[in-house]
């Protein structure tokens, strides 16, 4: 098992040199503006490949290597079509590199017969099946509530909101909390919880002789404070399921 997880890391520690470290600026863009075309897209999959046989040191695994080669030239090629390289490209671009990489490394071990066995495990895991749900309902649900619930208030700071914060800021602030929160109650780190309630009260609270800025952070608190709540509640309630 151990010689198999080193593998993977093996595997990971290549693409990541490969995409993120030796790869300069002057390449990707002599790549976006000749595509297919592009010496550099060749010479990164050939260094992809090449890194790879390198960190497994065994010769007899070229054959991965020349699969790893193949893989990463054809998925940033499909990348390359794309005008601009934004989050999701991006994502999608890694995620299939990622998808190489698995298949590869299950092949070098011979885990392909263990896949099915081990998703079912996963599915009929108690813990792993609260945790995903606690996860999910803090992220969806729980946001839905709060701005339901908030709503009443939303017009009276919606001008001073659109004008002062960046558009769904104040979303996506409060599903990384709500994360972080459920997180730390898991893992038993009550004290984080403390630390990210006053560092989120420094950073909100503005100037109050602002125009609208007392009814804003009033606003801003109710919503803070219903999104811990909840999420407490959520994670104590996990908690007692998974553990």
């Amino acid at each position: 098992m151990e010689n198999s997880i080193l593998i993977l890391l093996q595997l990971l520690l290549a693409h990541v040199i490969t995409d993120f470290v030796i790869q300069p600026t002057r390449w990707v863009q002599h790549k976006r503006r000749h595509k297919a075309k592009s010496k550099f897209l060749y010479l990164h999959a050939i260094i992809a490949g090449v890194l790879t046989l390198i960190f497994l040191m065994r010769i007899e695994y070229w054959y991965v290597a020349v699969f790893i080669s193949f893989t990463h030239f054809f998925t940033d090629l499909w990348k390359l079509q794309f005008h601009r390289d934004s989050l999701k490209i991006f994502l999608s671009d890694q995620i299939l590199h990622l998808f190489a990489i698995v298949l590869a490394w299950l092949w070098i071990t011979s885990n392909f017969q263990s896949i099915i066995p081990y998703l079912s495990d996963l599915l009929s895991s108690e813990t792993i099946m609260a945790i995903l749900i606690g996860y999910l309902v803090i992220i969806f649900p729980a946001g839905f509530l709060i701005g339901k619930a908030t709503q009443r208030w939303q017009n009276e700071v919606e001008d001073d909101l659109r004008r002062n914060s960046l558009d769904a800021a104040g979303r996506y602030i409060g599903i990384f909390e709500r994360v972080l929160v459920l997180t730390f109650i898991l893992t038993l780190n009550f004290s984080a919880i403390g630390f990210l309630i006053a560092a989120k009260s420094i950073l909100r609270f503005s100037d109050k002789s602002e125009t609208g800025a007392r009814k804003q952070t009033e606003y801003v608190l109710i919503g803070t404070l219903m999104s811990f709540t909840i999420t407490i509640l959520i994670g104590f309630l996990v908690r007692q399921v998974a553990f």
